[in-house]
């Protein structure tokens, strides 16, 4: 079989659940000055609405990523799903903020295994020097859930309301479920059955990871890369937008637009480049090395409040494309244990960046609740400079870490590479 014939039938499929995940992370950016006035919502409020979403997210990881290991990605995806398709219907018949929040986390496991399933099913299935290639195209495929959550679900808002958003999203969280059930094989040709083990040498494993030098060098900088991506496209963009960047409804939808735009072509461009920088022998991580110093220097522009719908959108755009190295790095990352155990590598990895973006989520709102509301009911510029004062400072202690591992001891993977 081809690999353009193998990546339609395998890897399209859990794409689709991409196509979810994605949706469902940026759709309260689009829907949040709605979701706000009907409840009263105030910032931090509105932060804890988002960040319930990704602590359910980070929660269900660990279990995922075994449950994947153990059984296979279309099982556990197939079952996701469907727990997806609940959660947005509970959001869309909430009554009361505690019901629209219980529908978030519902949401947030059901999304849970979206990446991971689609490396697993991607290592299954190719070999390891195509691996960043087709998962960062899976990835550009899912991430288009992305842009329908900006502008096209702005123009339908005022047909269907957010809670008519919310429903349509729980009838394509069915369908995700469906098309890997039927159309995804159960194993790969010549695939070998899993040894079982006891269920604690299974969980054992957990730890093994987390002892890992490679794994203590790098993941800080891994996850604080796509940390900042998902904080920012989750839910602060859009109101950072309105308050800083002056624009209106339509404006912004357009500039979130770009965000995802930059999330695809990020995740599009770095696979491919990644996979010929294996192909060549070289260490694909500097990828995400450079990503880090170019998110760097795009939040100090960010910091001067630029103004203006065209610059404002390259600079999103820039932000979305130079931080989509961190989830690249994932398969990258995965590739240097055994295969049996990188669904529970990309978990781990996944979690500790959900972490960061649950804390970033509500630190956020509190700093910008230090600032008394402004006369059209944003939240004041200057909260908003402090927020990327700190993201900044932050990714220069991962810098820093990174270089302090690189100087006390070699990193090799288990192939010998350095």
């Amino acid at each position: 079989m081809s690999e353009l014939r193998t990546f339609a039938r395998i890897s399209l499929p859990f794409a689709s659940v991409g196509f979810i995940n994605q949706a469902s992370r940026i759709v309260v950016a689009t829907l949040g000055p709605a979701m706000a006035l009907e409840f009263g919502l105030s910032a931090s409020g509105l932060g804890v609405l988002a960040a319930v979403f990704f602590a359910a997210y980070a929660l269900s990881q660990l279990p995922v990523g075994l449950a994947i290991d153990l059984y296979g990605p279309r099982v556990v995806q197939v079952a996701l799903s469907l727990v997806a398709a609940l959660g947005f219907a509970l959001c869309a018949w909430a009554p009361d903020p505690l019901w629209l929040g219980l529908g978030r986390f519902v949401t947030g496991i059901g999304i849970a295994g979206a990446l991971i399933g689609l490396m697993k099913a991607n290592i299954q299935w190719y070999p390891p020097h195509r691996l960043a290639a087709v998962t960062g195209a899976g990835v550009f495929c899912g991430a288009a859930g992305g842009l329908a959550a900006t502008l096209p679900v702005q123009a339908v808002l005022p047909l269907v309301g957010w809670r008519g958003v919310f429903l349509g999203l729980a009838g394509l969280a069915v369908l995700a479920a469906l098309w890997p059930r039927l159309g995804v094989p159960a194993a790969a040709p010549g695939a070998k059955a899993l040894l079982r083990r006891p269920l604690g040498a299974e969980i054992g494993e957990f730890a093994r990871i987390a002892r890992h030098p490679t794994f203590i060098r790098t993941m800080p900088a891994v996850a604080l890369l796509s940390a900042q991506v998902f904080t920012y496209q989750g839910l602060w963009a859009g109101p950072w937008l309105r308050d800083v960047g002056g624009l209106g409804d339509g404006a912004r939808a357009a500039v979130l637009f770009c965000y995802a735009l930059g999330i695809m072509a990020g995740q599009l461009c770095g696979g491919q480049l990644a996979s010929a920088m294996q192909a060549r022998g070289m260490d694909a991580m500097r990828l995400c090395y450079g990503g880090m110093a170019a998110m760097m220097v795009v939040q100090g522009v960010l910091i001067a409040q630029p103004q203006g719908v065209v610059p404002l959108s390259l600079l999103w755009f820039g932000f979305a494309c130079v931080g989509s190295a961190g989830p690249i790095s994932y398969s990258v990352l995965a590739q240097r244990f055994p295969p049996e155990l990188t669904g529970r590598v990309a978990t781990m990895l996944n979690f500790s960046m959900l972490c960061l973006v649950f804390l970033l989520q509500m630190v956020i709102g509190l700093i910008l609740d230090q600032w008394p509301r402004t006369p059209s009911g944003g939240w004041d510029p200057a909260g908003y400079s402090w927020v990327l004062c700190l993201t900044v400072s932050l990714q220069a202690l991962t810098v820093v870490w990174l270089l302090a591992g690189a100087r006390v001891q070699p990193v090799t993977d288990q192939g010998g590479r350095r």
